[in-house]
């Protein structure tokens, strides 16, 4: 049985109808969560249990050897995961992040695409890790780890 589209999932197949929709889509949840904003973030693939993110490499998110830093990574793979989550869940389940697990894997020195993905079996009550990878212009893995949710049932209203 197909569940009616979240409202995330609703807003983003309006928006990416208009023109620059995918950028506008970005804007209006950076302004949700204002840090996101930081990396000037482009979601550029949404759909039940995936999302995908893009940073731009530019100065604003280099590190002292000019690269794309690890935090604004982070800050991506943080995004796709929550607008995916956001997309996804089911109607009598919420979320909330507990932790974030990373390894560096190689030097982050491109644009990066930062993506989260589960299986929609996953949506159960309980702790769920959220594989995240950040993949460079040679989809090279530079960031590869998990988000740890706590997925929990609504309060009965």
């Amino acid at each position: 049985m197909q569940q009616k589209p979240t409202k995330v999932m609703a807003l983003y197949n309006k928006v990416t109808r208009l023109p620059f929709g995918q950028k506008i889509f970005s804007i209006m949840v950076s302004r949700m969560a204002p840090y996101f904003g930081t990396i000037r973030p482009l979601i550029t693939e949404l759909r039940p249990n995936y999302c995908q993110c893009f940073i731009k490499k530019r100065k604003a998110v280099h590190n002292h050897i000019q690269t794309v830093h690890v935090i604004a990574i982070c800050n991506g793979l943080e995004m796709a995961m929550g607008v995916m989550a956001e997309a996804s869940i089911p109607s009598h389940l919420r979320w909330i992040p507990k932790g974030m697990s990373v390894d560096y894997t190689a030097k982050a020195g491109s644009d990066i695409r930062c993506v989260a993905e589960v299986t929609p079996e996953q949506w159960v009550e309980g702790d769920l890790l959220v594989p995240v990878t950040a993949y460079d212009d040679n989809n090279v893995i530079v960031v590869k780890g998990h988000i740890k949710l706590w997925i929990s049932a609504k309060p009965a209203k």
